[in-house]
């Protein structure tokens, strides 16, 4: 399976991910959404800033699901992943408040840059952040 992540090019993420900083790719999300429950080891995610072509290839190394969150789950989470997800903000309480249902970690193993390529979101919606198809060909310019 492939999947193309959309990250957001002002944080400066998908640097990280090369440079090997942010090594798990988290997906927070108040309703249950690709990658949860579908992502698994062993798939490819390609990975590209919003508005710039794909550039970045990943494999998946394992993947965390995590739903029903408490105050002490959110909690665990940050403390132990916080780090290798890049996250910035470790306030528990701001992710409480965002009422997040479902949280999706994926290891990544195998980054590298590939030869840009453009793809075709149409049918996925222009704001979606993650797409999941059998071929990534199926989606690119």
């Amino acid at each position: 399976m492939h999947h193309l992540a959309v990250l957001e090019k002002k944080r400066k993420l998908l640097e990280k991910i090369i440079s090997g900083e942010k090594s798990i790719e988290s997906r927070w999300y108040k309703m249950r959404k690709t990658p949860y429950g579908v992502i698994k080891a062993g798939d490819t995610i390609y990975f590209k800033d919003s508005g710039e072509p794909v550039t970045v290839q990943a494999t998946v190394e394992r993947v965390l699901f995590f739903s029903d969150l408490t105050k002490e789950k959110y909690k665990d989470i940050i403390e132990k992943y916080g780090d290798a997800i890049s996250l910035k903000n470790r306030n528990v309480d701001d992710y409480l408040k965002q009422k997040y249902n479902y949280v999706t970690l994926v290891f990544l193993k195998d980054v590298k840059p590939i030869q840009p390529f453009s793809i075709n979101k149409k049918g996925y919606g222009v704001m979606a952040a993650w797409i999941t198809v059998e071929d990534i060909n199926t989606i690119k310019v």
